[in-house]
């Protein structure tokens, strides 16, 4: 489902509530172009769910191909300067 930012300054966030029970999700058009996505915070938790358990295994794969260094905090806090 889509909606104008106009219709959300009109109608208010209660607008999100009519459409959260039709839709899964509401986008938010500015200006003719799609900028937002509204959820309901239960389908918000299972896509941060997913993407943290996606950030965890792509990081046990890192382990696993040995593409990661170890390094105490001094030095961590010195590679990051340099990069600076």
């Amino acid at each position: 489902m889509t909606i104008s930012a106009n219709e959300v300054k009109q109608r208010g966030v209660s607008l999100f509530d009519s459409l959260l029970k039709k839709f899964d999700e509401v986008i938010i058009n500015v200006r003719g172009k799609d900028k937002y996505v509204v959820l309901d915070m239960e389908r918000y938790k299972e896509f941060r769910a997913n993407e943290l358990d996606l950030a965890y295994m792509q990081t046990m794969n890192d382990i696993e191909k040995g593409n990661y260094k170890a390094q105490n905090a001094a030095e961590h806090i010195a590679e990051l300067k340099d990069e600076l």
